[in-house]
């Protein structure tokens, strides 16, 4: 009896002992086999961001994802081209199982991209160039350097952060994974989406028609950079969107403002009135009720927000800012609404600058939904709020009676793919695997961010897979995301290797 008890005793411990051992990070091993690939891995990246990928351009975003599908059928995936129906942007799916595996995990990211067109762009956007940080952004020859790379040095390109980079990580780690003779723990389905930045507005269709084919344990959604203080972070959701367009008129041909400036109303100072009275100086939101509909932060996020680590006063000083607006802190505002001014236009400026009153003159705005709002009433009261503040709103060009009988016209015209805040809890037993296996991989304890500031279409693609989800970041947090040089440390894409291979063979619950 008593030896019996020896004999189960110790086959407790050695399967304790042969868990402990699986369980262990593979992190090491991982980043000897990345230091003796790094020029390889930056040329397969080099080889993914040179493929055009701006998400309007459909046959662009087609070849993107036939050459994803090669790359994942080349590590033993099954895969398939998914589209919600035909002449919409494809999204690639790919799935790996592990025998004895007993959850599955679904990787999402999004590898179609924002425009290129704007101005200052170091190299063209789909040329990758590696090169220093901003603002000098030297150009180096990684191809002839000897030794290892300098991790702080950055690939300059469209996507590199978003999503690109997690997609290489991934990718990466797999390798690194067969090359070290380490096996996933989890099997894994990886959907790769085309139409993000259009803001999704086939996907849900997409998921809903291929939802037995998704279906998972876990949605680890690779989108987003990293947290400002350079450590890890995941979090559990995002905020919504919804956006649109202003244009108000005045007169119907350009005068001569000495003649005229002092009797006919300007465009330009009508559309500054109109920012302003719907986003004050402060970020405040004017508009009576906006944030009614606001869920209550609980205690579990703001004890999560407070644990967050001070960047505010760093921050200002990269980005030479005398204050800030809102919150003290800047997470503590992801959890509100936030009216953005993305673009105003009137007039001309420069050589083109012209003494006269123009016709038109228009703004564009991008609202930040936080967890229960909805676009349907962000647009209700937003354009009540105008009605009652004397515009007459309308959707096409006015035409003259509409000019003439009223003193404020202005065309409200809204974006497609809008979309309302996921959020998903932050204590459920998927969420503390993930925690887990990255506080193994990067050696601390990961930091937990209730809900980003940015928005997707995230929340119906949950609600459809009926799945958890955890954002997990890779990108350094400085990496102009949507905007002119785009860009990745070597630091940020060899940690987000090693944390994807920890993800995949190193995660369970």
């Amino acid at each position: 009896m008593g030896f019996s008890r020896i004999l189960a005793g110790a086959a407790a411990a050695l399967a304790l002992a042969a868990g402990a051992a699986e369980a262990a990070s593979p992190a090491p091993q991982v980043r000897a086999w990345r230091q003796s690939n790094e020029k390889a891995i930056v040329a397969d990246f080099v080889k993914l961001l040179s493929l055009p990928n701006v998400a309007t351009n459909v046959s662009d975003v087609e070849k993107n994802a036939a050459y994803l599908q090669e790359l994942l059928k080349g590590r033993g995936f099954a895969t398939q081209l998914l589209t919600a129906e035909p002449g919409t942007p494809p999204s690639v799916f790919g799935e790996l199982k592990t025998p004895g595996a007993r959850r599955t995990v679904v990787f999402y990211a999004h590898f179609d991209g924002q425009p290129v067109g704007q101005k200052g762009w170091v190299t063209p956007p789909f040329q990758p160039s590696m090169r220093t940080a901003l603002p000098e952004a030297t150009p180096v020859d990684w191809q002839g350097a000897a030794g290892p790379l300098d991790p702080a040095w950055r690939l300059y390109a469209r996507s590199t952060g978003d999503d690109k980079g997690s997609i290489q990580s991934l990718l990466s780690a797999l390798d690194a994974l067969k090359a070290t003779g380490r096996k996933p723990s989890v099997n894994i389905k990886v959907l790769w989406e085309g139409e993000e930045e259009q803001g999704s507005p086939h996907f849900e269709a997409l998921v809903r028609k291929h939802k037995a084919l998704l279906k998972g344990d876990l949605l680890i959604m690779g989108d987003g950079p990293m947290h400002q203080s350079g450590r890890q972070q995941i979090n559990f959701g995002n905020r919504g969107i919804a956006g649109f367009k202003a244009t108000v008129y005045g007169p119907t041909r350009p005068l001569h403002d000495g003649h005229y400036g002092s009797w006919a109303p300007s465009p330009t100072v009508m559309i500054a009135s109109l920012v302003m009275s719907l986003r004050e100086d402060n970020g405040r939101i004017p508009i009576p009720g906006f944030a009614d509909d606001v869920t209550p932060v609980s205690a579990a996020d703001k004890a999560a927000l407070a644990a967050l680590p001070d960047v505010e006063t760093d921050l200002k000083t990269s980005l030479g800012l005398g204050r800030n607006i809102g919150e003290g802190r800047l997470a503590d505002g992801y959890l509100a609404p936030t009216f953005n001014v993305r673009a105003i236009h009137a007039g001309d400026t420069g050589p083109d600058a012209a003494n006269a009153i123009a016709t038109e003159a228009e703004a564009s705005f991008d609202i930040r939904l936080a967890p229960g709002m909805t676009p349907e009433r962000a647009r209700e009261k937003t354009e009540a709020y105008l009605a009652a503040q004397g515009w007459k709103i309308v959707r096409d060009t006015p035409d003259m009676p509409t000019r003439l009988q009223n003193p404020k016209v202005v065309r409200i015209n809204w974006d497609d793919g809008e979309s309302v805040a996921t959020k998903t809890p932050m204590d459920g037993p998927a969420a503390a695997a993930v925690a887990a296996s990255i506080g193994r991989t990067v050696g601390y304890p990961v930091l937990k961010l209730p809900i980003v500031g940015a928005s997707s279409g995230m929340a119906k693609i949950v609600d459809a897979l009926e799945v958890p989800m955890v954002g997990v970041s890779i990108a350094n947090y400085d990496n102009n995301q949507h905007s002119v040089n785009e860009n990745i440390t070597l630091q940020a894409l060899w940690g987000g290797i090693e944390v994807y291979a920890g993800l995949i063979s190193d995660l369970s619950w």
